[in-house]
Formats: structure tokens, C-alpha cells, sequence
């Protein structure tokens, strides 16, 4: 249950991360010039600690496909008129395999904008009996990640589990009053009923870190609208993949990575997950340019002329440099269009799913709490949501 939590919880974040997002550049220009176009953007920290030590599949499910939704959140938003840079941690905690000497605690990612990495752990969780020490967690994720000193940033921690929030040496209320002082909000997402929440003590960590307390029902279904538009934006997400230059080491393996969270995605089709996870790869937190040649140029993160030709892409190999170059900004102006076609379909579909909304019972589920504490937390950070 509690890694169903997690996971329901880092879908929510990357959501709102990736909403935060804006859409893809529309009109193609010069690699120069887009690199040159690239400023500093504003940031979001958020850290998703998800108890794993029970068998609670249903909300583990929930939570794999909940993921990109929430991660969308954040393609609406704006801080000072400049869209996000979404960074995700993920922890898990509560494992009986993991070492009690460390708190049955093990964090799994760090903070990154590597979206595809973190599906890829989530749908690799897996649940085992064990102690869970909410304190000890918060503490490591409040004193292991570089959190930013910025006022800017909005930053926050997603902890879920159903056990006493009282458990292990390490004090909840220490461990919290210390993330408050770094301007880390602890949100609690407590899986069960309310009464329990508050008896447990997870409203009160929430409280202490001035933070939120939510309650949540694994067991309910997330409520997904098939719109007409969805079939033909999955198929553009697919194309997306075409567009794609792996360089360096890994590149075989990030390719990998990318088809295979889109196989995890389209396998959850009841939660509409294959669509927020092309609605995510179509905004700007979509960003691989530790191993696309596309992203890595118009970040400045790599100069072409100085990459060995064993770390180029086969079809790039056999070019000079400014052919290479050419190469690039082609597959660069092919996803501007793609990403421009999602996002015109998605406004489309975004006036059928509110349609159908207006009639539909509101569901006690994780992205639905997600959502409205991002927005709420966010916006007084200077953050204003379309």
C-alpha cells in the first residue's frame, strides 16, 4: 500500500513538474541561436518518499500511472513569466531487505530532471514487510539532497504510508522542524482513513513542517476520460521517439529506457497514462540531454566538433561537422512540430475531458490530492497557473 503511495505521490510531483513545463519551441531557428535563447530557469525540488513495506499493489499501480499526470501539472505554470525546471528524488523506505542499520531506507534517485529514469524505478518497486521510520526518511532526504538556499524555489517532500508516523529513533518532529528550516515543505499522504491520519500523527508532521495532511483510498479507481483526440496524440508520442540523437556511453541504453516507459505507459491505458506521458515528453521537462544530441546542443551541454566519432550516432559518423550540425537542427525542427501537434490536440481534448468533468464524482485518489497542493504551495512562490 505504501509503495502504492509513493508512487501515486511521485506521479503527482512529476505531473505538476511537468506541467510546468511550456510547450515545445514552435518555429524552428538556427542551433546557435537556440542555444544562445537558453536562460536560466526558475526551479522546483520535490522529493517523493514512498513506504514499500507492504503488499499494496493496488495503489502501487495507482501511482505508476499517475506519474506524468502530475508532472503536467507544472506545464501550465509560470514564474515570472519563465516556466520550471522540474527536479524529482525519489526514496523508499519500510523494506525489510533494505538495511536495518540504515532505517530500512534507500534512496533511489537523487534530485534530476531524468523523468524516464524515475518511471522506470517506480515500475520496478517492489513491497516487502518491514519497519517503517518516517522521521529517519524525512531526515535523509531533507539532509542527502543539494537542496537549493533559493526563496525562489519551491521546494517540497511527498512522504506516504499508512504506519505511526512515530516510529524509529530519529524524532518526526525534529526531522521536520529541521526541513523548515532549509524552506523544505513535508507534505503527508497518509493511506487510509482520516481519523487514523491524525491519531497516527501524520497530520501533525504535515502541521509542523508547514506542509499539508492528506488522506487517500488506494483502492479507488483513478477517473480517466478517453477523449477522441487521445489516440492520435499517443501516435505522435511514439514519433517523438524518431527524433531522438543517443550519444556517448549510454546511448543504447537511454533509447531502451525511453520505448520501454512508453510500453509501461500504454500498459495502464484505464488511467489514461500513455496520454500524460506524451503530454509530458511534448513540454519542456522533458529533458534528456545527458544522452539526446538535440537537447545536449541547445543546452550548450556538449560542443559537437569535440565528440569522438564512437560516441556519435551511427548516421551522424560519416558527416563533417556541418552536416552534423544541419542533422541535428532537422530533428530538432521535427519534434518542435510534433510537440506543436500534441499540444494543439491537447487543447482540444482538454475542453472535452472539463465537458465531461462537470458531471463526474470527485475521487479521493493521490494525483487528485497532488494537484491541489502543488498548485496552492506553488503559487506562493510567485508561481501563476493558466
Amino acid at each position: 500500500m505504501k509503495k502504492s503511495i509513493f508512487k501515486s505521490v511521485i506521479g503527482g510531483v512529476l505531473g505538476a513538474a511537468l506541467i510546468a513545463a511550456s510547450p515545445a519551441v514552435r518555429a524552428a531557428k538556427p542551433l546557435d541561436e537556440i542555444s544562445a535563447a537558453v536562460e536560466k530557469p526558475p526551479v522546483v525540488q520535490l522529493a517523493i518518499l514512498l513506504d514499500t513495506s507492504g503488499s499494496m499493489e493496488g495503489l502501487i499501480e495507482q501511482a505508476k500511472g499517475q506519474l506524468w499526470k502530475i508532472v503536467n501539472e507544472f506545464i501550465s505554470a509560470r514564474q515570472n513569466g519563465k516556466v520550471p525546471e522540474v527536479h524529482v528524488a525519489l526514496f523508499e523506505y519500510g523494506k525489510s531487505t533494505l538495511p536495518a542499520s540504515e532505517g530500512y531506507i534507500r534512496m533511489i534517485q537523487p534530485l534530476s530532471t531524468d523523468l524516464d529514469k524515475i518511471s522506470e524505478e517506480l515500475f520496478a518497486l517492489k513491497t516487502n514487510g518491514g519497519d517503517e521510520y518516517c522521521g529517519w526518511v524525512i531526515q535523509e532526504a531533507v539532509n542527502r539532497l543539494p537542496w537549493s538556499n533559493s526563496p525562489e524555489v519551491y521546494r517540497a517532500i511527498f512522504i506516504a504510508g499508512n504506519e505511526p508516523f512515530t516510529q524509529g529513533k530519529v524524532s518526526y518532529a525534529e526531522a521536520c522542524k529541521a526541513a523548515v528550516a532549509k524552506g523544505i515543505i513535508v507534505n503527508t499522504i497518509h493511506c487510509g482513513g482520516s481519523v487514523e491520519g491524525i491519531r497516527t500523527k501524520w497530520k501533525d508532521g504535515a502541521l509542523v513542517a508547514d506542509g499539508k495532511f492528506m488522506n487517500i483510498d488506494q483502492h479507488q479507481a483513478v477517473v480517466h476520460f478517453e477523449a477522441p483526440q487521445d489516440a492520435e496524440i499517443t501516435r505522435l508520442s511514439t514519433e517523438l521517439n524518431n527524433t531522438y540523437l543517443a550519444f556517448g556511453a549510454n546511448a543504447e541504453e537511454s533509447l531502451v529506457r525511453q520505448n520501454a516507459q512508453d510500453a509501461n505507459a500504454a500498459s495502464l491505458a484505464p488511467q489514461g497514462a500513455a496520454v500524460n506521458r506524451a503530454l509530458v515528453k511534448a513540454s519542456s521537462n522533458y529533458r534528456n540531454s545527458s544522452w539526446d544530441l538535440v537537447d545536449a546542443v541547445k543546452e550548450k551541454k556538449v560542443k559537437l566538433e569535440e565528440l569522438k566519432k564512437d560516441e556519435l550516432p551511427k548516421e551522424l559518423q560519416k558527416l563533417n561537422t556541418k552536416e552534423r550540425e544541419a542533422y541535428i537542427q532537422k530533428k530538432a525542427e521535427e519534434r518542435a512540430q510534433l510537440q506543436t501537434k500534441i499540444n494543439d490536440l491537447n487543447k482540444q481534448r482538454s475542453m472535452f475531458v472539463a465537458d465531461k468533468m462537470k458531471n463526474a464524482v470527485s475521487t479521493n485518489t493521490l494525483d487528485a490530492a497532488i494537484v491541489t497542493v502543488v498548485r496552492e504551495q506553488a503559487a506562493k512562490r510567485n508561481y501563476k497557473f493558466e
